[in-house]
């Protein structure tokens, strides 16, 4: 199989582009020459929202393209017509960002999905960029060549944003931690390698369609995932386990303050720890353990000494640690520290 991976060097992009080479396949990645992609891929150099920057795409031909594009959707837009002659199939990582807000529990790829995205769009919100390049890939390869890959959180190593990296680090530093209850709140996650193994299988399959790509409802828990993190970094680290609503009426922000966690009950975390991925299970996704993640993302924050790499385009994440030590002691007694 040929492997036309645009972007290829962090995150997501890096995964597919190694689980490709693991698989025999020939890999081609394109991006704009900033990190060293993967040793073993064929690298092609340009930035594709310059005037011409498509031009080291102008020939060759593959089975496959695999786009994590984020931004304008007029970049996707370029790139699948440049490509819908020389490609079998156009994979494009999209979001659940893109489901019109509030997706209920349980939601499925045929919720609606939200209004105003265009193809032909400058950047302008998240969802709408999202859902715009999925028009693009549509409107270039048809519905029977295009893979839409709705991932959620997606965790693992070379994480670039900054969630599960955060609390490594947290935990790491030792003393009492702010642990976000309830300590069995569902989560639902994709480690990046288990994204990348799908999306190589979607191609192989020849898939088409959209997949909500996270792993099954619960797959593991807030209390879990913190005491993987405890484990692996061996730190003298107390899990203080607090109520939502202390958490809450702190002013603690969900999901970016506390990286990953959103309160139970509400639209949130319906939206990002409750999809039906039924659809992306009987097509060949499987899930690691947590434990499995999280040590190997612990393995790698190691080996870069420590300090993961941050998006420049996304906020960092992450809770103040006055804000912390502040809501701890004002929490006293009331916190559930139950092991």
């Amino acid at each position: 199989m040929r492997l036309l991976m645009l972007g290829g060097s962090e995150f997501a992009g890096r995964a597919v582009a190694e689980a490709a080479l693991g698989r025999g396949w020939d890999v081609t990645v394109f991006n704009r020459g900033r990190h060293e992609p993967p040793p073993g891929v064929r690298a092609l150099s340009g930035d594709r929202t310059a005037p011409d920057g498509l031009a080291a795409l102008a020939e060759g031909e593959w089975d496959v393209v695999v786009d994590t594009w984020s931004k304008a959707p007029r970049a996707v837009r370029d790139a699948a017509r440049l490509l819908r002659g020389r490609a079998r199939r156009y994979v494009y990582v999209s979001s659940c960002s893109v489901y019109a807000w509030a997706p209920p529990a349980g939601y499925a790829e045929d919720a609606p999905l939200v209004e105003g995205a265009e193809a032909d769009a400058e950047q302008t919100e998240y969802p709408q960029d999202k859902r715009g390049g999925e028009l693009a890939v549509l409107d270039a390869f048809g519905a029977d060549r295009s893979v839409f890959v709705r991932a959620g959180l997606i965790l693992g190593p070379y994480e670039n944003i900054g969630r599960l990296p955060w609390w490594l680090t947290r935990i790491a530093r030792g003393g009492p931690v702010l642990a976000p209850g309830p300590r069995d709140l569902p989560l639902q996650y994709v480690d990046v390698r288990d994204l990348a193994a799908w999306i190589l299988g979607a191609a192989e399959q020849e898939l088409s369609g959209p997949y909500n790509l996270m792993s099954p409802q619960g797959h593991a828990t807030m209390g879990e995932l913190l005491d993987a993190c405890a484990a692996v970094t061996g730190a003298d680290a107390e899990l203080r386990w607090t109520e939502p609503d202390v958490v809450l009426g702190a002013g603690i922000a969900p999901w970016t303050q506390l990286p990953v966690w959103v309160p139970p009950g509400t639209d949130m975390h319906d939206a990002m720890h409750g999809a039906d991925v039924s659809r992306a299970v009987a097509t060949g996704l499987t899930c690691r353990p947590v434990t499995e993640t999280v040590s190997e993302t612990w393995t790698w924050l190691r080996s870069i000494g420590g300090i993961a790499p941050q998006r420049p385009d996304r906020p960092p994440v992450g809770l103040d640690p006055e804000v912390e030590a502040k809501v701890l002691a004002g929490a006293g007694g009331g916190a559930d520290t139950t092991p």
